[in-house]
């Protein structure tokens, strides 16, 4: 800490006073000094009269130390770092500032924010640096690509069940599509792509990491090595339907722009769901209709190219068909089938041998032969079975009649070919007979 008579400069106030000592006694020009300085000529005669009349502090000038002319007023410093105590609590300078201009009519730059949060030492999630990665260039066209991914996390923080957010944003102009779901599988899956079809329209391909519910784990069949193909999730297979291709990526950080997008939500929209007291995947979802189209407009970018290559879907296509897990299952010959630990009865007469069971997105079941549905019901209740009861029976034991071969007597008859007497012949003499 400085007294009143002890002047506080840095290094180049020091510099700047001996150049200008020299200058005031003659050793050097002050041109010369403007030189050294880097300094105008004009400013050095300035800085000669200053120092001059009132020593060497001087040097500093005249505003330092002085409050700032666009300093907040303390009182709404206060009320500022209040809100970020309570109110906005673990909210970073940014998303701070924000929501204190639009909620709380407090006009503050992030940085002059971030400075108070420094000072009173208020956490807050802070930067981290990421390891080099090479950078990949932007699709040139909107629907050119979009990367999707499943975030796990307590979006709810305590108020709500844990659940996965589905996330999908275009690569080329960075506008996002989100949903809460239960789970991360085939159906939520396919739900959350129905919705991005319906508000923005097929997009050429999907790029995606290599979870099973995209990427299929089961071997080639001779089959498929025949025709070089690999095998398909039902996710996967629901894309290739309509006609998407479908991109795996071999890192998190391949796809990097739904993995920022996931981040950048586990920050800003957890906090806006706080301040609106949501704690249900419903109200979480009409929140993001509305949040959204905000979102993007204001961290979207423009395409490189003009043109949206989204298709619309053709008229005429059951999405709900191409949109659910298909599963074959063999009819048995009394018109039942088997599926998910459950037995089924057909109804209608059909000369099929297998049938393909949909699951919808929406919970139904639908069981169809070729282009034709069947109809159906449940077996809850299967008939009892019958309990064969062990009947003790005594063993009969069988004796032998008196003519039977076992009691005749033993007699010796050498015409029977075992009691006939073996001959050879001598190896020497071939006419001489020899008894065994």
């Amino acid at each position: 800490m400085t007294g009143k008579d002890m002047i506080a400069m840095s290094q180049e106030d020091l510099r700047r006073l001996e150049v200008i000592h020299k200058a005031i006694d003659k050793r050097v020009t002050q041109v010369e000094a403007a030189e050294i300085l880097d300094l105008s000529d004009r400013q050095i005669r300035r800085l000669v009269i200053r120092v001059s009349e009132n020593g060497d502090k001087g040097i500093i000038h005249l505003s330092r130390g002085q409050p700032s002319h666009n300093a907040k007023d303390p009182k709404i410093k206060n009320r500022a770092i209040n809100l970020c105590r309570k109110t906005y609590e673990g909210f970073g300078p940014t998303l701070a500032s924000e929501k204190l201009f639009e909620r709380d009519d407090i006009e503050i730059s992030r940085e002059t924010l971030r400075q108070w949060l420094k000072r009173e030492k208020l956490p807050y999630k802070d930067r981290k640096k990421r390891p080099h990665r090479q950078w990949r260039e932007r699709k040139h066209h909107y629907g050119q690509m979009v990367q999707m991914d499943g975030s796990h996390h307590d979006w709810f923080e305590g108020r709500g069940p844990w659940c996965v957010l589905m996330g999908y944003i275009d690569d080329a102009t960075g506008i996002p599509f989100a949903k809460f779901c239960t789970y991360e599988g085939s159906l939520t899956a396919m739900s959350g792509f129905k919705g991005y079809i319906k508000k923005h329209g097929i997009p050429l391909s999907v790029y995606l990491d290599k979870h099973t519910t995209y990427k299929s784990t089961k071997k080639r069949t001779i089959e498929d090595e025949l025709n070089d193909i690999d095998p398909l999730s039902q996710f996967g297979r629901a894309i290739s339907e309509l006609g998407v291709q479908l991109i795996h990526a071999n890192s998190p950080q391949a796809k990097g722009r739904i993995e920022r997008l996931f981040e950048t939500f586990q920050d800003r929209v957890i906090k806006e769901m706080r301040l609106r007291k949501i704690g249900s995947i419903e109200d979480a979802n009409k929140f993001l209709e509305y949040y959204i189209p905000v979102f993007a407009k204001r961290f979207g970018v423009p395409p490189a190219k003009e043109g949206d290559l989204h298709r619309p879907l053709p008229k005429g296509i059951d999405l709900n068909r191409i949109l659910c897990v298909k599963t074959e299952r063999t009819l048995n010959n009394d018109f039942t089938i088997a599926h998910d630990k459950k037995l089924y009865q057909i109804l209608d007469n059909t000369a099929a041998k297998k049938l393909i069971v949909e699951e919808r997105i929406d919970g139904s079941m639908i069981m169809r032969y070729k282009d034709t549905v069947l109809r159906f019901k449940e077996i809850t209740t299967r008939p009892a079975k019958k309990k064969k009861l062990y009947e003790f029976k005594m063993r009969k034991i069988y004796t032998p009649p008196a003519d039977h071969p076992w009691k005749r007597s033993f007699k010796f008859n050498p015409q029977y070919p075992q009691y006939q007497q073996r001959e050879k012949v001598a190896p020497k003499e071939k006419g001489l007979l020899l008894t065994v």
